[in-house]
């Protein structure tokens, strides 16, 4: 049986405690909270396009320009391995980035791994390239990457927890859902600026300068990003926790290390919740990062084409996310997420297959049905992983699950993909392996309680 994060240490109340009347700080802060939410939403949305910016250049140009190889298959395993670099660094930045969280403020581990992904994304556009700095460039290439994934390490979890720990009562799904749109906004943004610099310079043009230009652009969004974070409150929820443990006569020393009391007093929902997670994780960045590259040089399917394909599925998947969110809100998040995980196991087969057909309409249908089934999951996740724990332990715990998801699913998806199609050189292996994940998600679902009812505060 999973463990209660409602009836175990000094982070709670204790059974049977009442719960007390609503500050008027907190009242005011939940006025706030739909700028809170749209300040959460921009934030992710710039972090994630820096992430796919990286991923779309990955599959286009980067093993060729800093990893140089006869072998076309070599070139896009070596810079599939420094995008999967940044999904090793990120359990460090849940380290880093949820303890300043848990302990100093969502805020300030927000606006931290925010300047920290736009000085490596800036970075990564003004690298030499192999061929001009030798093995210098690749070596600074994972460098920029680590720090990417560092700064993605603290991103999430405080994005949503900034925004559920500002929403009114019987919301909390809603609201947290917001930035979780951020991703696929993020994806979307960065094919309105990567459509267009393919279009004007070129294929060769854009191999050759113009793929600098979105990681670049980067720098004007980063400093928007950060004013509209700075002018936001700290979270009212984590204002009194950290003025209940102030007040403590004797805080237990493990309290003072939030990860390290994640693991041994909540090891069994960490690791379901990063099963629960895990499938989605697959689907996601198999869509809109190896599927990218494996269109084209293998299917010969037009970049076009694949990008168009991916980028009206992101779309609708960010049209249902606030819907779906509210649905969870009044029947519950496992039902929703449960519907997601099974429509995720029994399309993933058909989504890929769709590739074989090189059709551009069938290929956008498939993608459009695949991740509208994954925003039944990835919507409702943005509550039901910080449910899961603690107020003083909310920021490591819904972290970790949710990065360890994205590492074991998503990170390690295109270098998995791509060994199993230098073996059998069919998509539906795609498919097999993605549909295996979202079964384990979809287990994993199935032994995590419901908690749209648990208190938050607490």
């Amino acid at each position: 049986m999973p463990e209660s994060p409602s009836k175990t240490g000094p982070e709670t109340a204790g059974p049977g405690a009442a719960a007390s009347p609503p500050s008027a700080e907190k009242t005011a802060a939940r006025t706030e909270a739909p700028r809170v939410a749209a300040a959460s939403l921009v934030g992710t949305t710039i972090e994630y396009y820096d992430f796919a910016v990286y991923g779309t250049a990955s599959a286009l140009v980067l093993g060729p320009a800093f990893f140089p190889s006869g072998n076309p298959t070599v070139s896009s395993l070596a810079a599939f391995l420094t995008f999967a670099a940044a999904f090793l660094s990120r359990p460090l930045g849940v380290v880093l980035f949820g303890t300043i969280g848990d302990r100093l403020g969502r805020r300030q581990a927000l606006v931290a791994s925010l300047l920290l992904m736009g000085v490596a994304t800036v970075g990564v556009g003004l690298l030499p390239t192999y061929e001009t700095a030798g093995l210098l460039a690749p070596v600074l290439l994972v460098t920029l990457r680590l720090l990417q994934g560092l700064s993605m390490g603290g991103e999430w979890g405080g994005a949503v927890l900034l925004a559920a720990e500002h929403a009114p009562p019987g919301r909390r799904a809603l609201y947290a859902s917001v930035p979780q749109a951020g991703p696929s906004l993020g994806f979307l943004l960065s094919s309105a600026v990567i459509l267009p610099a393919l279009h004007i310079a070129g294929r060769d043009g854009f191999a050759d300068w113009a793929w600098r230009i979105p990681f670049l652009l980067s720098t004007v969004l980063v400093v928007i990003g950060l004013w509209v974070r700075t002018t936001v409150s700290e979270s009212p929820v984590f204002r009194d926790a950290a003025h209940r443990t102030a007040q403590a006569p004797a805080p237990a020393p493990e309290s003072r290390f939030p990860l390290a009391t994640l693991l041994k007093r909540y090891p069994g929902r960490l690791l379901l919740g990063t099963g629960a997670a895990i499938g989605g994780s697959a689907v996601y960045y198999l869509t809109i990062v190896y599927s990218l590259s494996y269109g084209p040089k293998q299917l010969g399917i037009p970049q076009n084409t694949m990008l168009t394909a991916a980028s009206i599925g992101a779309a609708a998947g960010i049209a249902i996310t606030l819907p779906v969110a509210r649905l969870s809100d009044r029947i519950g998040r496992r039902p929703v997420m449960l519907a997601g995980a099974v429509g995720c196991v029994l399309w993933a087969v058909p989504m890929y297959a769709s590739l074989s057909s090189r059709d551009a309409w069938l290929i956008t249908g498939a993608y459009t049905v695949g991740l509208m089934l994954l925003a039944l999951i990835f919507s409702p996740v943005a509550a039901f992983l910080p449910e899961l724990f603690p107020a003083r332990l909310r920021y490591s715990g819904a972290s970790a699950a949710f990065i360890l998801a994205n590492t074991l699913g998503g990170g390690f998806a295109p270098l998995v993909a791509t060994w199993l199609n230098s073996r059998w050189d069919s998509p539906l292996v795609l498919g097999f392996y993605t549909g295996g994940l979202c079964l384990l998600s979809l287990l994993c679902l199935l032994a995590l309680p419901e908690t749209r009812d648990h208190e938050f505060d607490t």
